[in-house]
């Protein structure tokens, strides 16, 4: 049910916004659609890490990957690549991929800036910060220091790569996820640390792309925390595509060697590769943000802590995006600053709701989740039945000569609303929208597979799914 803003003694018409990733440049659009008096504050280029060194340019290099791994399953459609007589392989100009993705990026970039500014959103390059909680110290790029008074705050200041202190990134041989784009040539062993997301995204996009990849994973699944299926699918083809997964094994120190990297781990075994990805975590940019002038409290990990309409401890103070550490995903950062403003502003709105989120991990083959999780069910938080269709039998995913994924959907025992689900396969992260719909309209079952899907898609998995988990009334 929507709420509505809390009644305030004025309606704030002054707001200033730090850092220009989704959760500020979204909050500012729909600030500035409200009529408020706005002001952007960024100081590496609109769009923040997730579109210049994070998402776009990362799931842009996947892309590239996933061309070569369509291209090496070609063979099995009757395509082979010839020139004259002579079968050939595809190669990979690394640096022509980077340049693109970078390109891209810095494109994208500006188009937001454009959008910002036709909306009358005041842009500032520069940092901010809080002197109290209607106060913002700036320095900008022109190395001026200045004061601005404000009704209101939003903190979408993001986070940066973790690091371990003998495993300290160099640019060179050793990298975090935003120092990948500046090689000129695809590593020859890849030595990925860390599988998670951003490790397994990145292990399997160089396994595409030609490179030996070993990937030291301390939990015993690649994935860990995400549906258990669908990381037994993805381990099945790592390994199906040479790939060296470790599991069970903490990386302790990383060494660049000259011509090398050697990784050892912390029961002093040693992994010895061209290159190596740190990808373990990250850590909120909160610091010396002057939270503490401002009545803002964090977490023990740094985060900024907010409630379900993205306020702080300090009531005309906001949060959004990887800083709160809700959900470290683009579209959540979004959707906290639209929440925030319409909020803030009066509009109608409701709290973020987390199990309602859609995500996708952009490994190949992709995997896409929404709502409740199969590990919610078995600890008893939720009654529901599921079905599980392999895509191996899905009439166009024998067509693509596509072998590896799955649907499955969770409806809530009784009703049949469905609640949860899960995709693995190409393109899951489009596939799983009409999940979502479903999950956040809560349609039933039978009200899912009664809409028409096309003769032959992947989406007839997700009907047929839908019709086994059908009952009978009572």
């Amino acid at each position: 049910m929507a709420i509505v803003s809390e009644a305030t003694a004025f309606t704030p018409q002054k707001i200033i916004i730090i850092g220009g990733g989704p959760g500020g440049y979204e909050s500012a659009l729909v600030a500035a659609n409200l009529g408020a008096d706005v002001t952007i504050i960024e100081e590496k280029g609109m769009g923040g890490s997730a579109v210049l060194t994070d998402v776009v340019p990362s799931k842009t290099l996947i892309a590239s990957a996933d061309t070569m791994n369509r291209f090496s399953e070609a063979p099995a459609l009757g395509i082979r690549t010839r020139a004259g007589d002579e079968l050939v392989e595809l190669e990979v100009h690394i640096d022509k991929v980077n340049r693109r993705l970078l390109n891209l990026a810095y494109e994208q970039s500006k188009d937001i800036r454009r959008s910002l500014e036709k909306a009358g959103v005041k842009v500032i390059e520069g940092k901010g910060r809080l002197i109290d909680d209607r106060t913002v110290e700036v320095s900008d790029s022109q190395n001026l220091t200045y004061r601005l008074s404000t009704h209101a705050v939003l903190l979408s200041v993001g986070a940066h790569p973790r690091e371990l202190a003998d495993a300290k990134p160099d640019g060179d041989r050793i990298f975090n996820w935003t120092q990948l784009y500046q090689l000129q040539t695809v590593p020859e062993h890849l030595i990925v640390v860390g599988s998670g997301v951003t490790g397994a995204e990145f292990a399997s996009a160089y396994r595409g792309l030609g490179a030996e990849v070993t990937l030291i994973s301390s939990r015993d699944q690649v994935l860990p925390g995400e549906d258990a299926d669908a990381a037994k699918v993805l381990e099945d083809v790592f390994d199906r595509r040479g790939m060296n997964v470790m599991p069970r094994s903490r990386a302790a120190a990383a060494e660049n060697t000259g011509d090398g990297v050697i990784v050892t781990l912390s029961d002093g075994r040693k992994v010895a590769g061209s290159h190596c990805l740190m990808a373990v975590g990250s850590i909120p940019n909160t610091a010396d943000l002057g939270l503490e002038n401002a009545g803002v409290a964090v977490t023990k990990s740094g985060h900024i802590a907010v409630d379900g309409v993205s306020r702080t401890t300090a009531s005309n103070i906001y949060a959004a995006g990887d800083c709160t550490g809700v959900l470290p995903l683009a579209s959540v950062a979004a959707m906290q600053g639209r929440i925030a403003m319409a909020h803030l502003l009066g509009d109608s709105v409701g709290p973020l709701k987390k199990h309602r989120v859609a995500s996708n991990i952009f490994t190949s083959p992709e995997i896409a989740t929404v709502g409740v999780t199969e590990a919610d069910i078995e600890s008893g938080r939720y009654q529901a039945d599921a079905v599980m269709l392999s895509l191996s039998t899905n009439p166009r995913a024998k067509m693509m000569a596509v072998e590896d994924g799955f649907v499955k959907i969770f409806a809530r025992k009784g009703s049949g609303t469905i609640i949860g689900g899960v995709v693995v396969g190409p393109r899951a992260s489009e596939l799983i929208f009409s999940l979502s719909l479903a999950v956040n309209n809560k349609m039933s079952v039978d009200e899912f597979a009664d809409s028409f899907s096309v003769y032959p898609s992947l989406t007839g998995s997700m009907s047929e799914a839908a019709r086994r988990l059908h009952r009978m009334p009572t």
